[in-house]
C-alpha cells in the first residue's frame, strides 16, 4: 500500500484567508484523489489564534475590529473586506463581514481537538467556519458551541463537558508551540509530510504541484 501523505493545517476558525485557503486545497486534493495510482492524503488541522488578545463579546462590527484593533483606516477596511468577498465567492462561499461576531476562539478550536477524538475533525472545521463567516453565529462562547457540535453528529453533553473542563486545552497549546517551532507567524500555513511548507491560501493549483513533488519524493525513497 503507498504510504499516506500527511497534511498539517494551522488556522484560525476567524481567519477569512484560512476557509478561503482550505477550499482552494480541497480542490487540489479532490483532482488529486481522481488518480487512482496516487497515495492517500490525511489532513489535520491545528490550532493558531491570530488574535488572542479579541474579547469574548467584541462589541462592533468587523471594519470596527479592525480599525480599532489593527490601526486600518476604515476606507482600507472596506476594500480589502469587498477584495476577500469576491475572493470568496469564486469558490463558492458567501462571506456575510456585515453580520460576524467577532469573539475569542480558543474554545472553538478546544472543539476541533474534541472533534478530532470522535472522528468529526474535518466537519467541525467546517461548521465553525461557516457559522462564523457565512451564518454571522458565534463562536466563542460554550452554548453556542455546543450547538455546532451537535449539528454535526457530536455528543451535546460530552462536547459541553469538554469545553468546560478544559480537557483539549492542553492540546491547543501544543499547537502553537509547534507553529512558534515551525517559524509559522500567519495562516494558514500548510505542512506537507512535515517536510514541505506552504504559507496562505495559495491557488489549487500550487497546492496541487507540491502534492505531486511529494509523490515524487517517496518513489525516490524506495
Amino acid at each position: 500500500m503507498d504510504t499516506p501523505i500527511s497534511v498539517d493545517i494551522w488556522s484560525d476558525i476567524a481567519c477569512p484567508w484560512c476557509y478561503i485557503g482550505k477550499r482552494r486545497f480541497e480542490r487540489a486534493l479532490e483532482e488529486f484523489a481522481a488518480d487512482a495510482a496516487n497515495p492517500p492524503v490525511t489532513v489535520r488541522f491545528h490550532s493558531f489564534e491570530l488574535a488572542p488578545d479579541t474579547p469574548l463579546d467584541f462589541d462592533g462590527s468587523e471594519i470596527d475590529f479592525l480599525t480599532s484593533y489593527k490601526g486600518m483606516p476604515p476606507e482600507q477596511v472596506t476594500q480589502m473586506l469587498d477584495h476577500v468577498t469576491n475572493l470568496a465567492q469564486q469558490v463558492g462561499l458567501d462571506y456575510d463581514f456585515g453580520s460576524v461576531k467577532h469573539t475569542k476562539t480558543i474554545k472553538a478550536h478546544e472543539l476541533v481537538h474534541f472533534a478530532h477524538a470522535h472522528g468529526k475533525e474535518a466537519e467541525m472545521m467546517e461548521r465553525l467556519m461557516r457559522a462564523y463567516f457565512v451564518e454571522g453565529r458565534h463562536v466563542g462562547r460554550i452554548d453556542a458551541l455546543v450547538d455546532l457540535a451537535e449539528d454535526v453528529g457530536l455528543d451535546r453533553e460530552l462536547a459541553l463537558n469538554a469545553l468546560e473542563q478544559g480537557t483539549y486545552s492542553s492540546d491547543v497549546s501544543a499547537d502553537k508551540t509547534q507553529a512558534a517551532e515551525y517559524g509559522i507567524n500567519g495562516v494558514p500555513f500548510f505542512v506537507f509530510d512535515g517536510a514541505y511548507g506552504v504559507s496562505g491560501a495559495q491557488e489549487p493549483e500550487t497546492f496541487s504541484e507540491v502534492l505531486r513533488e511529494v509523490v515524487s519524493r517517496q518513489g525516490d525513497n524506495k
